[in-house]
């Protein structure tokens, strides 16, 4: 019987081993190195990553960093229904992309149960503010830079009024959604979308780190750690309100 195990077990190392090896070559391929740290799997809070230019109903060439919108929003309700999952953490590096998508995932964070708070590192530009507001709480590093611009439509369009009032609805939605999720005026945001002169070859304005806080349209300035911290805290409130227990001033 003991022979019968360790034949058994002998049959199947090398496709453990075979296992091994694919892993490990996939990292490097992918990352560059063999051990990643992960997140602990007892961890309650779970990071969302949106990067380079998101990807709406077209798809863009292969040499572009790109945010399926088909790859998040089933992630979006995997959290919502996972118990594991207490809270989320979105991290923003994006240059925008495709509006509609970009309102998509907008709405899902806006409306997750769960505690959520974003935090805008390098650019959260375009389509990626409305993304950056979403959450209950917003962070963006010192160096970080938010460029708000109207709508465009790139390629062939119809040259009649009813292009640029459909522009003009779509536009509207963006800052409805902005005003309304973040404290910063309707005023304010259309005066900075419509700005001449901070861009060089379009109207709008490039907002960096604290002026996005001074203009209301994010809520800190931090880093990976403060954003953290303040989710946790916003974890124990929902727990407290849960579980009715008064909350801590």
């Amino acid at each position: 019987m003991f022979e019968q195990q360790n034949t058994q077990a002998e049959q199947e190392n090398p496709d453990k081993k075979e296992a091994d090896k694919s892993q490990i070559v996939e990292k490097l391929q992918q990352l560059g190195q063999t051990n990643v740290p992960q997140m602990s799997q007892d961890s309650k809070i779970h990071c969302l990553t949106i990067v380079g230019q998101i990807e709406g109903h077209m798809q863009l060439p292969p040499q572009n960093k790109t945010t399926k919108y088909e790859h998040v929003i089933p992630q979006i309700v995997a959290i919502e229904q996972n118990p594991n999952i207490e809270g989320l953490l979105v991290i923003l590096n994006t240059v925008g992309g495709d509006v509609e998508a970009g309102l998509a995932i907008s709405e899902m964070l806006a409306s997750l149960s769960k505690p959520t708070v974003s935090i805008v590192l390098g650019g959260g530009h375009s389509i990626g503010v409305p993304i950056a507001v979403s959450t209950d709480y917003s962070f963006i590093a010192g160096t970080a830079t938010m460029t708000i611009h109207p709508v465009r439509l790139t390629g062939l369009v119809i040259g009649v009024p009813q292009t640029f009032e459909y522009l003009d609805k779509m536009q509207e939605r963006v800052v409805k959604f902005v005003v309304g999720h973040s404290n910063i005026t309707e005023e304010k945001f259309k005066e900075l979308m419509f700005s001449k002169g901070n861009l060089t070859r379009d109207i709008g304005t490039n907002v960096v780190g604290a002026d996005a806080v001074e203009y209301g349209l994010i809520d800190e300035v931090g880093g990976v750690g403060e954003a953290i911290r303040k989710l946790n805290e916003l974890i124990e409130q929902r727990g407290q309100m849960t579980e009715g227990k008064p909350l801590l001033q």
